[in-house]
């Protein structure tokens, strides 16, 4: 069991009935690396949250955009802080904003002006496959319209939350050499999907890649497979080599839930990042568990969930 503070770097919520997120609202489902999402199209609100996280000593969250309606970017910022205010959950957020959109600019600054706001995700387009990547693709991080709006990233002391394929991450290296102030956190470990030989010697060249950048960091979350419950044994090798690559400093834990209920229990997740790392020792832990979130999203010290 573990015992250690919990900083959770990347969680969600939503009430479907109250708010348009179009990919847990409309049919037909979309094509999704987890399979079938129906469990999971529900409302998730801090009580389940709380719920979920009852075996933990949950110190905060950072709340992840959820790909709310693209309409109404600022609509779900202004709903996390309300939020926030009644039920104490989340601590601080990562918002979205279109960065090739003609209107980024004005977006961000609408953004900046909510407290809680720490980063921007927005994903940029992808190459299923490493063979397909298209160099300068709209919306990509070679677009010069999405990176237009992204170089206004560090006027309002945002970081960026990186959501792509490891195949992209030349791409995502070369954006931070160019953009070096801005933070780019890197979700769910470069989606690893691939557990083929040459699937994880690809990821783990490109993570290698990626990680010698000077202002990067790494959310180890999002490892499920479809069709496969998570467990220690799948996940062991990934998690170590993550830590290798970037350095402790570098990583965080993170539930990505409820996305990743679809193959376990929150506490099975968090007990199994806890065995994989029991012999680095309590700080290198605290860190990995809270203490890297707690500096990387300039959460204060004291804030609790």
């Amino acid at each position: 069991m573990l015992d250690l503070p919990v900083i959770d770097a990347h969680q969600h919520f939503w009430d479907l009935e109250r708010n348009y997120l179009p990919w847990l609202s409309d049919e037909p489902q979309i094509s999704f690396r987890y399979g079938d999402y129906s469990a999971i199209r529900r409302n998730y609100l801090p009580t389940d949250y709380r719920r979920d996280t009852a075996a933990l000593s949950l110190a905060g969250s950072v709340f992840v955009e959820t790909e709310w309606d693209r309409r109404d970017p600022v609509g779900e910022t202004r709903w996390v802080h309300d939020l926030a205010a009644r039920e104490g959950l989340p601590t601080v957020m990562v918002c979205h904003a279109a960065l090739n959109a003609p209107d980024a600019d004005a977006v961000l600054a609408r953004q900046s002006a909510f407290p809680l706001v720490r980063g921007v995700r927005h994903k940029p387009t992808a190459a299923p496959a490493p063979d397909a990547m298209e160099p300068g693709a709209p919306g990509s991080m070679s677009d010069p319209d999405w990176r237009r709006g992204y170089a206004q990233l560090a006027a309002h002391g945002f970081s960026f939350d990186l959501q792509t394929p490891w195949w992209h991450l030349t791409e995502a290296a070369q954006l931070n050499a160019d953009f070096p102030e801005t933070l780019i956190v890197l979700n769910h470990t470069g989606l690893p999907s691939d557990r083929s030989a040459n699937g994880l010697s690809g990821w783990r060249a490109a993570m290698t890649q990626f990680a010698a950048a000077p202002n990067v960091a790494v959310k180890i979350s999002g490892l499920g497979e479809p069709g496969t419950p998570w467990s220690l044994a799948r996940n062991r090798d990934i998690i170590r080599q993550t830590i290798d690559i970037f350095g402790a400093e570098r990583c965080m834990f993170a539930s990505n839930y409820p996305v990743d209920s679809l193959v376990g229990g929150l506490g099975t997740i968090f007990d199994g990042f806890a065995a994989a790392t029991d012999d680095l020792g309590h700080s290198v832990q605290a860190a990995l568990f809270a203490g890297n979130a707690r500096r990387f999203y300039r959460i204060e010290a004291g804030v609790a969930a």
